[in-house]
């Protein structure tokens, strides 16, 4: 592995631990030649996942685009960071668990609301009220009634 600081190709390393969900592994290296630290993961290569879109195009699925909507959604509430990885962790199970290499953007709305509700009410209506695209007050109010 290429040192980020001198570019030197070896190292050694100093540490190994799994995530929680032994699915990563983070390892601490070291460079044999300027003796700095850095962090390296690994993680097992899967096949990408295409998002359907409502009007049928296909585009890479990006799980950077999932968390930037999650934290707009949970942005100024009192949700961790942590709790949204792992809500992005359960909708890429689901969808792996799932068998299929196409998902509209439907369903990982859907799972995206049926989670988001429980974590946190608010930053639910403030997703749904993307997802959802209201037109109008009374569908809003609606979605908040439903709530209840």
């Amino acid at each position: 592995m290429k040192c980020p600081f001198c570019a030197h190709l070896e190292d050694r390393v100093v540490d190994s631990r799994e995530s929680r969900e032994g699915d990563v592994i983070r390892r601490r290296r070291e460079c044999t030649r300027c003796e700095r630290r850095f962090t390296s993961y690994e993680k097992i290569e899967s096949l990408p996942f295409q998002v359907v879109k409502r009007d049928q195009r296909r585009e890479p699925y990006d799980r950077e685009k999932l968390m930037r909507g999650l934290q707009v959604a949970c942005r100024k509430r009192p949700v961790s960071q942590d709790a949204l990885e792992r809500l992005a962790d359960f909708i890429e199970m689901s969808m792996n668990d799932a068998g299929e290499r196409e998902i509209s953007s439907r369903q990982i709305g859907a799972l995206v609301m049926s989670r988001l509700r429980d974590l946190d009410p608010v930053a639910y209506v403030r997703f749904a009220s993307v997802y959802r695209n209201f037109e109008d007050v009374e569908s809003f109010v609606k979605e908040l009634h439903a709530l209840k």
